[in-house]
């Protein structure tokens, strides 16, 4: 790492921003661990972990694409303080349920799909505000991959205090100091110094503006492959983190800890990778690299699926994650890097939905599927799965180069025409 690693620092705006998502995406990530493990405890399915990423995150899905028209059309900073205000609220209605010792499977998922409501209009508007955060927008891939870092430092820090607060404090004490940890980034939010909005004049009206959105990403194929192939990860292979309870549990005969730790290998090998983004130089060739990390995702996944020797199993994991990693950073970063501004928020709404949204889908699949083959054959499906993605993309960009090649000679060819 160098000092161009934190570039995207300068920008005062995106630093306060970082500390207040770091500290709230560790609450995040401890109210994820203590929702998988006690509705794990409650039920022992499989399938019901399955159905619960599935209400977290299939309205953001349905609605997703309406969250993006919203970000376009008003104030993309008061919809993300809106929408953090009320994930707060959420937060603390499930920490109230878990405290009181009164809650049944169904009121956990309800407030999941209360959450993935809300994160339908939250993504769209913070992931489009970070553009305007950073003063030097050739700082934005930098930023982009420094949220990743973020997110996923998070995921290893917040599972590993979960498992230890699980076991000598309760559940209820993980959901309380996710509902605290709101405090955070609103503040942040509220110290920012944010150009001064300008109402715009909409002459078409939101499904019109939705209906461009499309148009504009079936016409500009590199940004919808980049998006299909996103959307094929979540659907079949993300979807392995639903059972690593299972092997927490089962496999290695473990506790809430062992379940934490597990988890957070996994947010260690996805933090590496971030930070091996960003700290690539600008003009890096990131479809290259997202076609490399996907096959030691799918790598990773293969070798984990039935290790039964826990250290390997953990070495396995964190493999998987450093992979895993591009699918999110890169896919975004080559999104927000080229699509113009005045669509920024509808193609991050497409983006979300490839990720939130078939997540849930491939959620209720893999819990089902396992159910009939076995958690290790379903995580062995995915990694094979995740090749196959991999080696699509490798065969698209070689289709691109050689595309690019016979254009460049035709226009070559058209000039020594004209001299002649």
């Amino acid at each position: 790492m160098n000092i161009t690693t934190f570039r995207a620092f300068k920008s005062r705006n995106y630093r306060l921003y970082f500390v207040g998502q770091s500290i709230s995406l560790i609450g995040t990530w401890m109210q994820k661990t203590a929702v998988s493990w006690v509705i794990y405890t409650l039920t022992h399915s499989t399938f019901m972990l399955g159905l619960t990423l599935f209400a977290s995150q299939f309205p953001s899905f349905v609605l997703s694409i309406f969250g993006g028209v919203v970000s376009d059309r008003y104030n993309r900073f008061r919809v993300l303080l809106t929408t953090q205000l009320a994930s707060m609220i959420q937060a603390t209605l499930l920490a109230v349920f878990i405290l009181l010792k009164h809650y049944e499977v169904w009121e956990i998922l309800t407030l999941s799909v209360l959450l993935g409501i809300i994160n339908a209009f939250d993504v769209p508007a913070r992931q489009s505000l970070v553009y305007e955060m950073i003063e030097n927008k050739e700082d934005l891939s930098n930023a982009l991959a420094l949220n990743s870092s973020m997110v996923n430092l998070s995921r290893l820090i917040g599972p590993a205090i979960a498992g230890f607060v699980l076991e000598t404090l309760g559940d209820g004490v993980c959901f309380v100091l996710n509902a605290l940890s709101f405090i955070a980034v609103l503040a942040s939010l509220l110290m920012m110094r944010m150009p001064q909005y300008v109402k715009k004049t909409h002459k078409k009206n939101a499904f019109d503006e939705l209906k461009e959105g499309l148009a504009y990403i079936k016409a500009t194929p590199s940004i919808g492959f980049v998006i299909m192939m996103l959307g094929l990860i979540s659907l079949l292979v993300l979807p392995f983190s639903t059972l690593i309870p299972y092997y927490a549990r089962e496999v290695f005969k473990g506790d809430a800890t062992t379940f934490g730790v597990i988890d957070s290998v996994i947010g260690l090998g996805a933090f590496s990778g971030a930070i091996f983004l960003a700290s690539l130089k600008t003009r890096s060739n990131l479809k290259k690299i997202l076609s490399i990390n996907t096959l030691v995702f799918g790598a990773g996944l293969i070798l984990f699926s039935h290790e039964k020797m826990y250290p390997l199993a953990l070495v396995f994991a964190t493999v998987a994650g450093f992979g895993m990693m591009s699918q999110i950073t890169i896919s975004n970063t080559l999104i927000q890097t080229t699509v113009e501004p005045a669509m920024r928020g509808r193609v991050i709404s497409f983006y979300a939905m490839a990720f939130f949204g078939l997540q849930p889908i491939g959620g209720l699949l893999v819990g089902s599927v396992s159910k009939w083959v076995g958690p290790p054959d379903t995580i062995l499906v995915e990694g094979i799965i995740a090749l196959l993605i991999g080696l699509l993309h490798m065969r698209y960009l070689r289709k691109e180069k050689l595309k690019q090649a016979h254009n460049a000679m035709a226009v070559e060819e058209q000039q020594i025409q004209a001299v002649i």
